[in-house]
């Protein structure tokens, strides 16, 4: 019997942050956190909680602040250093339930961000991971209008809050159209973005590739060739500057961004699977 949980988890500052986890039947061999990407999340990534539930993996979500069930403006924050520190304490609450319990940690699109920065920010948690999959990482261009990231360098320390629609294009997301029939009814999804999430996001980016040497946990970067929402080029010069000799990068040909709802979703899980289970022990 799969065991699901909904609960809240207290944020540095106070806020209640949304998470669930589920865990499989029998042992448990290791967990896996994810972290969604901008305008998504907990719930997106049913074919990897399905897939890792079978093969004894437990799994960990939460809705980042502005997000999902979680409180706060839509697609706002005033400091990147509040994505990080959420992460720190959702990570830190998984270690105090399962102190025994080998933890993964998987950062998809804008996740892979907040995911990337934890970990060469905070080197002595990270370390206690057994390892980092940046999905689909929004860590080089994106697929957002110049006039946009331009309005939002304008407006950031003047009106911060200011937000508009990103202009992702949906249909970038998976070449299945079932798939992106569901996300236009996805009631918790956003597609907002703020002046100030803007220049952080930008900065944090340039931080990271700038740090990227400093790497020192196992990394697995997958990524479709055809992603027009996180070009690939950023993962794979981030790849190329990590310096950690445990690092392996799969590019998928003709991929969109949401490679766990794509249509060759499975051959992107069973490459999860596969590095995952060879760095569980």
């Amino acid at each position: 019997m799969i065991k699901h949980k909904e609960d809240v988890f207290k944020s540095v500052d106070g806020l209640e942050l949304y998470y669930q986890n589920w865990y499989p039947e029998g042992e448990v061999k290791a967990i896996l956190v994810i972290v969604h990407g901008l305008g998504g999340h907990s719930n997106k990534y049913g074919n990897i909680v399905n897939h890792l539930l079978a093969k004894q993996y437990a799994i960990y979500g939460l809705d980042l602040r502005g997000h999902g069930r979680s409180p706060g403006q839509r697609g706002y924050i005033n400091s990147w250093k509040e994505f990080r520190s959420d992460l720190a304490a959702f990570v830190e609450l998984i270690q105090h339930q399962q102190p025994e319990c080998p933890i993964f940690i998987l950062g998809h699109s804008l996740g892979a961000v907040v995911v990337c920065d934890y970990i060469l920010r905070c080197p002595k948690e990270a370390a206690k991971l057994r390892g980092a999959i940046a999905f689909a990482p929004a860590i080089g261009k994106v697929g957002v209008s110049k006039f946009r990231v331009f309005l939002g360098n304008l407006l950031s320390k003047i009106w911060p809050r200011f937000s508009l629609s990103t202009g992702l294009d949906l249909s970038a997301a998976s070449r299945d159209e079932k798939v992106i029939a569901a996300y236009t009814q996805d009631t918790l999804r956003h597609n907002r973005g703020s002046a100030r999430l803007a220049t952080e996001y930008f900065a944090t980016v340039a931080w990271i590739h700038n740090h990227a040497s400093q790497w020192q946990i196992p990394l697995l970067i997958l990524h479709g060739s055809a992603d027009t929402v996180a070009l690939p080029e950023g993962g794979e010069r981030f790849y190329q500057n990590v310096t950690y000799k445990d690092k392996l990068r799969i590019e998928y040909p003709g991929a969109y961004h949401d490679l766990q709802a794509d249509i060759n979703y499975q051959e992107v899980l069973k490459d999860l699977e596969k590095w995952l289970d060879s760095h569980c022990y």
